[in-house]
């Protein structure tokens, strides 16, 4: 029997945590929560598995270091076995949790990592189109062996060379809950992507301010056939070029200042 220990970070996710850990029963050994200092009922969530599930889940205060150092100390947490990094705004789906009880039992391939498609919920509506799924990513490995880098849209480094292999199911990804919270991170992630870009010596032109915003559209709405996802798809995308947008100008704005 392999060892699963899930690790997740969090920050005011009251309205996510119960789901995500609700879905690592019988799935994770252990689970190991980092937050960097709620104030809503996440504590209270994850206290209240800690009194049903005796041993099973550890909670944990570290301030905040960036997305990639937060998750680099709570990775840290986790010495053996296996570790799957999930966000508390998503949860395994039922396919999936099959797929990893039976690796669990019949045992992981050495030398390798697992790859989740992750399937997105905006604002009540999953996304199929538009380059949101499937979205797949690393998030099974052997503990140990993997560190996160990046500022915004963090990404794994292995140690050493490793085989990938895709999971069957879904990972459930509960991205926003309104356009007005989109809106709001986007304008966030858009300015600090533009700060790292100019601190690794790019530039942006005036025509790539005009330009990559109408490329994101048209890649993402019509090439990628987002506008099947109806409405929900149209926004979507029309948001991420806004994101396109806001990025270039910001990067223009820092490379004449």
């Amino acid at each position: 029997m392999q060892h699963i220990t899930a690790v997740i970070i969090t920050l005011n996710e009251e309205r996510n945590i119960g789901r995500c850990l609700q879905s690592l029963i019988d799935v994770a050994d252990h689970v190991v929560v980092v937050d960097s200092g709620s104030t809503d009922a996440t504590e209270t969530i994850c206290r209240q598995f800690i009194e049903s599930h005796t041993g099973w889940l550890t909670f944990l205060y570290h301030a905040w270091e960036g997305y990639a150092d937060q998750k680099n100390y709570a990775n840290s947490m986790v010495s053996d076995g296996w570790l799957l990094s999930i966000d508390a705004d998503e949860a395994l789906s039922e396919p999936l949790r099959q797929q990893l009880i039976q690796h669990k039992q019949q045992g992981f391939a050495q030398d390798t990592t697992y790859s989740l498609c992750r399937l997105n919920n905006y604002c009540g509506h999953w996304l199929h189109h538009g380059g949101w799924y499937p979205d797949e990513a690393v998030r099974l490995w052997p503990a140990g062996t993997a560190i996160w880098d990046g500022v915004v849209h963090e990404t794994l480094t292995f140690k050493r060379p490793l085989h990938q292999q895709r999971m069957v199911g879904d990972l459930l990804h509960y991205t926003y809950y309104s356009i007005e919270e989109h809106a709001q991170r986007t304008m966030k992630y858009a300015i600090l992507a533009a700060e790292k870009a100019h601190q690794q010596g790019k530039r942006a032109s005036r025509s790539a301010i005009v330009f990559k915003p109408l490329w994101t559209f048209v890649n993402k709405y019509v090439m990628r056939l987002g506008f099947l996802d109806g409405m929900a798809g149209y926004v979507a995308c029309r948001i991420s070029a806004e994101y396109t947008l806001l990025k270039y100008s910001r990067l223009y704005e820092l490379n004449h200042q």
